[in-house]
């Protein structure tokens, strides 16, 4: 009786091994991703590598796959918003790759944004509003974090929104010629924009989240939920792999 209990003890503990080793949900699980190869198939503006791994799948087993993933690094976008005047600050654009599927002209509506370039989401918006619109934003709030296109682009953003006054525009925004911008600033009623996006005129992906999201809360609300206070105003909530201001 002893041996049997014995060896019902050894067979539970070899199960129990077996187990964390392949159970992926497990929280001391091997590794589900084993590199085996990266090529890097072009760095002419951003990088796009082709990666061969090996996958452990649900049920235990590996999987040898291959991937191409489109690094251009993470970003932040910004909806400006006057509460009073239940309005927002939007952009008009050329985008080259819409044109390019389908979209006539290549002009696309959207919220002010921009890549980190080495800043933290805070300093990018800051900069990429006054750029883009000529707005000097006081309070960017941060909402949350969402990759864009997880199917190819490693790419994630970061949504601010920001209340605005006439007194904060300090130029005419527009951006940089030197770098092919031309965007014309749109300063629109938050049920106009919300009219344009179900007629089809704004198809901007960021851009219908953030307004999706003011509508939901409400403009009100929203400008009095500034989240996790740092003492100005600011939500401190970055991801793990992104810089911290100063």
């Amino acid at each position: 009786m002893h041996e049997i209990a014995l060896n019902c003890m050894i067979l539970h503990e070899i199960y129990t091994i077996s187990m964390t080793l392949t159970d992926p949900t497990s929280s001391t699980t091997a590794p589900r991703i084993k590199i085996v190869d990266t090529q890097i198939l072009s760095d002419n503006w951003y990088v796009l590598k082709k990666t061969t791994f090996d996958f452990l799948r649900r049920d235990g087993s590996w999987q040898r796959q291959s991937r191409e993933t489109y690094d251009r690094g993470n970003g932040a976008v910004l909806l400006l918003f006057n509460a009073r005047k239940s309005t927002v600050v939007l952009t008009r654009q050329f985008r080259f790759p819409t044109w390019v599927n389908g979209n006539a002209d290549g002009m696309l509506i959207e919220a002010c944004a921009g890549l980190l370039d080495g800043d933290d989401p805070q300093t990018c918006v800051r900069r990429e509003a006054e750029e883009e619109t000529g707005y000097r934003i006081r309070a960017p709030r941060k909402l949350f974090e969402a990759y864009m296109s997880p199917g190819s682009v490693t790419e994630k953003l970061h949504f601010f929104a920001a209340e605005y006054e006439a007194s904060d525009q300090i130029g005419a925004g527009g951006g940089h010629a030197h770098e092919g911008e031309d965007i014309e600033v749109l300063e629109l009623p938050l049920a106009t924009a919300l009219d344009m996006l179900h007629a089809g005129e704004i198809q901007d992906a960021k851009t219908i989240m953030l307004l999706q999201h003011a509508a939901l809360l409400g403009l009100e609300k929203l400008a009095r939920n500034p989240g996790s206070e740092s003492g100005t105003g600011e939500r401190r909530y970055y991801g793990k792999h992104d810089p911290k201001p100063a």
